[in-house]
């Protein structure tokens, strides 16, 4: 059997076109994670993406998972609320485009509909525009939380493609 996905990749060129959103509560702490920690990102992978079907990485062994955050261009960021694990996003910085991708992005079950997805994304777009790029860009599609797509174009991200897979 296989499934209609559409995917949509969105962008914004300049944080003069980012509609921030508000941090909602002042316990919320935004941190890097520094030196970089593969389970983290691991559990944030499985805990998130077990919903929407995220399965690129499910074969990683830790080897792997290591590896790619060795890369210098990867950057992961935690949010927390005190001391309890809310979401996270990964940044890919491509030197060669001067772009940067968003290449995950989520919320915790227990912290989806706490109105702090538009924080999140405020400050993943803000944190990627630090260095002098062109654009920040993500891609989501229709496996992923239903108000995903609307978080991404409520920020000011436009979409530049799109596709339709059958998976």
């Amino acid at each position: 059997m296989t499934t209609e996905v559409k995917r949509n990749y969105l962008e914004i060129k300049s944080l003069d076109e980012l509609i921030a959103k508000k941090k909602p509560f002042e316990s919320l702490i935004l941190k890097k994670v520094n030196p970089p920690d593969f389970q983290l990102n691991k559990f944030f992978y499985k805990q998130i993406g077990k919903k929407h079907k995220w399965v690129d990485r499910l074969n990683w062994t830790d080897k792997n998972w290591i590896d790619y955050l060795k890369n210098f261009s990867v950057n992961t960021f935690v949010l927390k609320k005190n001391e309890n694990l809310v979401g996270y996003f990964e940044q890919i910085y491509h030197q060669d485009s001067l772009d940067c991708e968003i290449a995950y992005f989520g919320i915790l079950e227990e912290y989806i509909g706490k109105k702090l997805g538009g924080y999140l994304l405020t400050e993943a777009i803000k944190n990627s525009f630090r260095t002098d790029l062109k654009r920040v860009w993500v891609h989501t599609c229709s496996l992923d939380h239903e108000h995903a797509l609307n978080n991404y174009l409520s920020r000011g991200m436009k979409i530049f493609q799109t596709e339709t897979l059958n998976l």
